[in-house]
């Protein structure tokens, strides 16, 4: 059966890495989290002390930077940093908080979308992103530009932070979100953006299987075309 390359990009907390990893369950393919490795390179930053401001530091601690992705027992993937599982640290509010500065870093971009492109090489794949469709892979044959209102989003990441112990206020994520927004989507380098041929997928009052099988419906029409 054809393989094709399915895109999935839009704003923080849409719910892009959840739903990709179910689409790519559903059809037997890889999922890349382009999230999870932007994150990933924020949590050791953040860790080691390193400079943000500072292109030389970040330059020379991406030398040190490993990830891994492995499956758990359900085959849901698991990131690991230099061997060590770092699944839940990655997704605290202070990685939150600094990772569209660490995404806006040119060199950090480089070498992540390097790493991207080698998982992609096959076909095969569902990654999300916030310029997956537009500069990783701008020639993939399914694009879905994810949205959804900001009030929605804030009260989602609420609740998964609320699910991991994590207290925060609605008032201080929905900040949060819109500032990732701001920084996002006026970059320099690889903005937020909808690719020209990406599908709008608006899941504000979508339930979590309505958005899976409209975006599973579009990826089997795009291989049995």
């Amino acid at each position: 059966m054809k393989k094709i390359t399915i895109a999935i990009d839009g704003y923080s907390a849409c719910g892009k890495s959840t739903t990709a990893r179910a689409v790519a369950k559903r059809l037997g393919y890889v999922y890349g989290d382009s999230g999870a490795m932007y994150r990933t390179v924020t949590y050791y930053l953040l860790q080691q002390g390193v400079s943000l401001t500072d292109t030389a530091e970040v330059s020379r601690a991406l030398g040190d930077v490993g990830i891994t992705f492995k499956k758990d027992a359900q085959g849901n993937p698991l990131t690991y940093l230099n061997g060590r599982l770092v699944e839940e640290e990655i997704r605290s509010m202070q990685v939150s908080e600094h990772v569209s500065a660490v995404a806006a870093i040119p060199v950090v971009r480089r070498a992540m979308v390097k790493l991207q492109h080698q998982l992609g090489e096959h076909k095969g794949i569902v990654m999300d992103g916030r310029d997956i469709g537009t500069v990783v892979f701008p020639e993939a044959e399914l694009k879905i530009f994810m949205t959804a209102r900001p009030e929605i989003r804030a009260q989602r990441r609420l609740k998964e932070l609320a699910a991991k112990g994590i207290n925060a206020s609605l008032e201080k994520v929905l900040a949060n979100l819109e500032e990732r927004d701001r920084k996002d989507t006026t970059r320099a380098d690889s903005p937020l953006k909808k690719a020209a041929d990406a599908i709008e997928l608006d899941n504000s009052f979508l339930t979590f299987a309505e958005q899976v099988d409209k975006i599973v419906k579009l990826a089997e029409a795009k291989i049995n075309a």
